[in-house]
């Protein structure tokens, strides 16, 4: 591959005077990296998308909503907002699905310096009366499912305003989404701080109450500015390699983003949201994933990308209808919130001949993508997620934290102007997770002499057997080689002699077959011996899943059980 022209391109693009240049930025007890021409605050984002008037841009079953109209929503919530007391610092909950509403309620508050407070749909009402007790907002928009979670618990509300948002009850003292629309006037001129909280994030913890990442407004921006030039990058390094050239005085194609991953994590709303919406594209939304709407709506609304979790682009282009639907007008297909497992991205290279693969590693604590990687270089190096984008410093630690010898494995941690400026209300957390800006990412990594970061596994996910690391990541990439299986995780289950053994949830493809001797013998050519499952379940259903799409291990571990394996 072309790596020397990718270099050549990158330092190009952010050297002094480029559209990416590097700047540091003192915050007082330490300095992080930034791009130098980066906007304020998100205000700027959304501003930016003033001359889109005409265009369309939130697309929801039979709704279309353009920009001018949207522009119109965001004044009217504005100064709904000013009008109940809501000023700049404080908090506005969300409670819903991926309705239309969700961004023009997201643009108006942090368009005035109010932070978003993401509330998980999936949320029970005790965890609903946790996230508003931690958060403290003095409005929440609440559609009619968590409405009847607030009605079996009315005392979470707090004293906080609650606005409802499509449902034929309207609860005692709530406001209708109509009354706050109606408002009207311009948006209200606000200075907003680049420090200032942009948005209250919940990690998608298995166990215990989640944690409320604080994602500034400096932090949102750059990591749009980061997805911006991985894009850049990438196009420019791959033309000079291959000699071809694209027209600059072509037409630049508007961008249709299948939304497929809740507004309330920040693959859907910091990576997807955010960067069609200042492309002036057009996002189209979903109730809930169903792979065979989601090719019917790629077909419908010519989209160009979809993002979502890895298991969605695997049941999209294994659907038994794939073939029925034109899905020519996709350029890429990618997967974020988990790795992609390798075997996926030569698959979606040949299944879609318009489109091509892509991943962006990253976490809510980095508010979206540390790394980047899509096209030629992601299928020549389909175990790696990409280099760290230029806003972060990196490097790998063993567990005393020494940086260990180039290209082997360890703790990654990152430092930039995206880490999180902590977790709310967890002084202790946030001093476990960052340390003099350098957030420990939890995975366990490697990077190679082209600096592009390959993610071992999660360091809480390995499994510990007889003293031997296994990496749940890389027998998931052996078992996904086998044409029979749709779906698995990997992970440990207690053993009295080794302390953990290797077991694995199996999901079959239609019409498929599979013994747990026929899957040993196709994974012993492939993995050293205690790396293969001793434990196999063959389950009917599609594995469990949480909001983010990622499989719940903990939970396969204590339902399974060991007399039903295969």
């Amino acid at each position: 591959m072309h790596y020397a022209e990718y270099k050549q391109a990158w330092d190009e693009l952010t050297a002094p005077g480029a559209p990416f240049e590097i700047a540091e930025v003192d915050l007082g007890t330490h300095r992080i990296r930034a791009f130098k021409a980066a906007p304020p605050s998100v205000r700027e984002v959304w501003l930016s998308t003033l001359p889109f008037a005409e265009r369309e841009y939130l697309i929801y079953e039979d709704e279309r909503i353009t920009y001018g109209e949207a522009h119109r929503q965001v004044a009217a919530i504005a100064n709904w907002l000013v009008a109940q007391g809501v000023q700049p610092g404080d908090r506005v909950a969300i409670a819903m699905r991926n309705y239309p509403e969700w961004l023009p309620i997201y643009w108006a508050c942090v368009s005035m310096g109010v932070a978003v407070v993401g509330m998980n749909a999936w949320w029970t009402t005790a965890e609903m009366a946790y996230g508003l007790e931690d958060s403290r907002p003095k409005v929440i928009f609440a559609d009619a499912e968590r409405i009847a979670r607030i009605a079996e618990q009315p005392g979470m509300l707090g004293g906080a305003k609650l606005a409802a948002v499509r449902t034929d009850t309207l609860p005692e003292g709530a406001i209708p989404w109509r009354d706050v629309v109606a408002t009207g006037g311009e948006l209200p001129a606000v200075a907003v701080d680049p420090n200032a909280d942009a948005c209250i994030f919940y990690t998608s913890g298995t166990t215990g109450f989640p944690k409320g990442a604080q994602l500034t407004h400096r932090g949102c921006v750059t990591n749009l500015m980061n997805m911006m030039f991985s894009a850049q990058v990438t196009s420019l390094a791959t033309q000079r390699g291959t000699g071809v050239f694209l027209d600059p005085n072509a037409p630049v194609p508007i961008p249709v983003t299948l939304l497929t991953t809740p507004l309330f994590h920040v693959t859907a709303n910091n990576c997807g949201a955010y960067a069609t919406t200042a492309a002036g594209g057009k996002l189209v939304l979903m109730y809930k994933w169903d792979p065979t709407v989601a090719l019917q709506l790629i077909a419908r609304e010519k989209v160009t990308s979809m993002s979502g979790v890895p298991t969605m682009a695997r049941e999209i282009i294994t659907h038994p209808d794939f073939a029925k639907y034109d899905t020519s007008s996709l350029l890429a297909l990618a997967g974020g919130g988990a790795q992609l497992p390798p075997d996926l991205v030569g698959k979606i290279d040949k299944a879609v001949a318009t489109a091509r693969p892509g991943t962006g590693y990253g976490m809510t604590e980095t508010s979206g993508i540390i790394t980047s990687i899509s096209g030629d270089f992601f299928v020549d190096k389909p175990e790696s997620c990409g280099p760290a984008m230029p806003t972060f410093e990196t490097k790998v630690i063993d567990d005393e934290g020494n940086t260990v010898a180039p290209g082997m494995p360890g703790e990654l941690v990152v430092k930039g102007a995206p880490v999180i400026k902590g977790y709310l209300n967890r002084e202790k957390a946030t001093a476990e997770a960052i340390q003099d800006g350098w957030l420990r990412t939890g995975d366990v990594a490697r990077i190679d002499k082209d600096g592009f970061i390959f993610i071992v596994d999660r360091k809480k996910d390995m499994v510990l057997r007889g003293g031997e690391n296994v990496y749940c990541a890389e027998v998931e990439t052996a078992l996904y080689r086998h044409d029979a299986i749709a779906e698995c995780t990997v992970f440990g289950v207690p053993d009295e002699r080794l302390g953990e053994e290797v077991g694995a949830a199996v999901v079959l493809r239609p019409g498929q077959e599979l013994t747990g001797a026929a899957l040993r013998a196709h994974l012993a050519p492939i993995l050293a011996r205690h790396k293969i499952p001793r434990y196999v379940w063959f389950l009917n259903e599609e594995l469990p899943r949480n909001a983010s799409g990622k499989f719940l291990k903990r939970q396969l571990r204590d339902t399974l059980k060991a007399e039903d394996a295969a």
